[in-house]
């Protein structure tokens, strides 16, 4: 009874704290920073992320075994891998460029965890035989930080195609704009004064789009480096899985709708790491292969569950491995 209320009194906290969290986030795109909002939103995280810490660690020492057994469970360290890449370049006293990201991400992963899903599903149960073992911790805690640091570079790279698209759009709306100027013919003095007009936005339009050009170059680095680490993490969790699916199931791969799954997010993230050694290939086109990693991981993460299907479905629903 002590342990469930404490939990309550956890998820209730942490949720409605990453909520203020956006809401100041929000505020800070729309005044300076120097409000000091900016720090309130960080200290708001790492209050997050030690409630989720607590919840997790209560539910480790009531059902004895580690928090990785379902959906819901799953969802929450999710959620909490999210403040923890969020936590990263605050520790390291840098500017938080994933703050955008991270945040909206935790609030939707515990949100829908605690509101999306039937109550019975969020009680934990005895383990099932061949998730007894000690590579519960280590195969789907890899897995779970892959998946959070993939997507959070995935909504990056989104990130970077809706700007360069914009991008292009203005630019050939300029174009088109110039070519009606000269189409027409005007008077000498509304001529002088239309070229005025345009040089005066032409300048606004070079400012801006250097800054566009510098925003671009920023999602682009850190949407590489935040899926090199998930790429890391997931490679990790594939091979851990495997030696745990021989000891379980005397085989290293079954090809098993979750495996196959797997081994398809980790196929396009290679290739995308692999367009990323290109010089000439980076930028928006990494940021497609990013944008279809993004898709794959959902689809490995929700779609092969609710299918229920394959050796990787305990429960389906009420039960995940990955």
């Amino acid at each position: 009874m002590i342990f469930s209320t404490l939990e309550h009194i956890l998820t209730h906290i942490s949720l409605s704290i990453v909520s203020v969290v956006i809401a100041l986030h929000l505020i800070t795109l729309l005044v300076n920073e120097k409000v000091g909002l900016y720090n309130s939103l960080e200290k708001g995280m790492i209050v997050t992320f030690f409630c989720i810490t607590g919840l997790l660690v209560i539910r480790w020492v009531y059902w004895k075994h580690f928090p990785l057994s379902n959906l819901y469970e799953s969802l929450m360290f999710l959620s909490w891998s999210f403040c923890l890449i969020h936590m990263i370049p605050y520790l390291k006293k840098q500017k938080n460029h994933l703050s955008a990201i991270t945040a909206p991400s935790a609030i939707f992963t515990q949100g829908f965890a605690t509101s999306g899903l039937l109550t019975e599903t969020q009680h934990s149960a005895i383990l099932v035989p061949a998730l007894q073992s000690q590579w519960l911790m280590m195969h789907v805690s890899m897995m779970l930080l892959g998946y959070a640091a993939l997507l959070c570079g995935s909504l990056l790279s989104v990130a970077l195609l809706v700007i360069t698209f914009q991008k292009d759009i203005i630019r050939i709306f300029y174009k088109r704009k110039r070519l009606l100027n000269k189409s027409f013919f005007f008077g000498e003095i509304q001529y002088l004064n239309e070229r005025g007009n345009v040089l005066q936005s032409a300048s606004h339009f070079s400012v801006r789009n250097y800054f566009r050009s510098q925003l671009i170059e920023q999602l682009d680095h850190w949407g590489y480096r935040v899926i090199s680490i998930g790429f890391l993490f997931l490679t990790i969790g594939i091979l851990s899985g495997a030696v745990w699916a021989n000891e379980a199931w005397g085989s290293y791969w079954n090809w098993d709708p979750k495996e196959t799954w797997a081994f398809i997010t980790w196929t396009i993230f290679a290739i995308y790491l692999h367009i990323r050694t290109n010089t000439n290939l980076q930028g928006a086109n990494s940021a497609i292969v990013a944008f279809i990693g993004f898709l794959i991981i959902w689809i490995c993460y929700f779609g092969v569950n609710l299918l229920g299907i394959g050796l990787h479905s305990y429960g389906s629903f009420t039960l995940t491995l990955n």
